[in-house]
């Protein structure tokens, strides 16, 4: 998959908000990558793969450690699972596709709840714990995607990595994306703190692991595939209804409406949030996605725009505010249309 390309300074902006970050961030490189009215029109890259003074500089095939934008995917392939007929509602209990020792966690999560960090459920050494009532309130946890890698799974008989690799990445002549064990020569090294406790070691190749490598023009081509509904060189490259599904509000109404909402794991702009991080000028409709990494994709319809900022930092540094920072990226892509 290639898009014509037409740069221009419309969005010199956003290059300066993405450098901006980086330094704040104290990352060794970072990239930013945007799509419009289907050319790319921005797509800058500085910086090296470490702080190495003899590390590789980063370009157009550096792999980025996408961290929780790697949820995107995972909502892709459960969306498959409910097109396909796997699973058969979101609604559905969990218990209906795992087994599971202890069920009176589960009783009452759905995977809508999963899918939208409804759930509940946390872990606290190791032992699962219960914050609050499936579906009345929202949380920012692991746990979900651990149930819900399984039940796909399950249900399918395939791992994320093979959905992915036979619905999206080899009919679309993806090479740039993919979970990785070992260091290469193309993987941009992640800068963090020695003993992170939020650092994941863990290791496979099914596309269930923290381990997710992307470049800046294949996470830009995920998120064109989005904008697109899989409708791509005059061809329907990938399912129309699986994408429109992931990309849909799915939340349940809760109480407190400044809650964030979401789709299959996107967070999607509906209505006004408090505690949403996408941008307030960001119009309603636009979905996005972001990491710890603080890699972002953002596609806004309204405006045809994909964009994408890269990084190489693992959480922040002091004094460095990821929601003021994430919801300004976006509002500064709008004020370029």
């Amino acid at each position: 998959m290639m898009l014509d390309r037409k740069l221009n300074n419309r969005f010199a902006s956003v290059v300066t908000h993405v450098k901006n970050t980086a330094q704040a961030l104290d990352c060794s490189g970072a990239s930013v990558m945007i799509i419009h009215n289907d050319k790319v029109v921005c797509e800058e890259y500085w910086g090296k793969h470490s702080k190495d003074p003899n590390a590789r500089p980063i370009q157009e095939d550096s792999q980025f450690h996408i961290a929780s934008v790697r949820k995107s995917y995972i909502g892709f392939a459960a969306a498959s699972a409910v097109f396909n007929g796997f699973i058969d509602s979101i609604d559905d209990p969990v218990t209906k596709y795992l087994s599971f020792t202890n069920e009176e966690f589960l009783k009452k999560i759905t995977i809508r709840h999963l899918l939208t960090h409804t759930h509940g459920l946390n872990t606290i050494d190791g032992k699962l714990i219960r914050e609050f009532a499936p579906g009345q309130s929202w949380a920012y946890r692991d746990i979900n995607i651990e149930l819900l890698t399984q039940i796909i799974k399950n249900s399918t008989g395939k791992t994320i990595a093979q959905i992915l690799n036979e619905e999206v990445f080899k009919p679309l002549g993806f090479r740039e994306t993919g979970w990785y064990d070992e260091p290469n020569e193309k993987l941009v090294q992640v800068i963090k703190e020695q003993n992170d406790k939020f650092w994941s070691k863990s290791k496979g190749a099914d596309g269930d692991k923290k381990n997710m490598y992307v470049s800046a023009r294949e996470l830009s081509y995920w998120g064109y595939i989005h904008l697109r509904q899989g409708f791509i060189d005059g061809k329907q490259m990938v399912s129309k209804e699986i994408l429109k599904l992931a990309t849909t509000l799915q939340s349940p109404k809760l109480l407190n409406t400044d809650l964030p909402h979401n789709g299959f794991l996107w967070f999607v702009k509906e209505l006004p949030a408090k505690r949403t991080e996408i941008g307030d000028l960001v119009p309603k409709g636009a979905y996005q996605i972001l990491g710890y990494t603080n890699v972002a994709l953002l596609v806004i319809p309204k405006h045809d725009i994909v964009a994408v900022r890269m990084f190489n930092r693992f959480g922040s540094t002091p004094g460095y505010d990821y929601l003021s920072d994430i919801r300004g990226f976006g509002d500064v892509v709008s004020e370029c249309v």
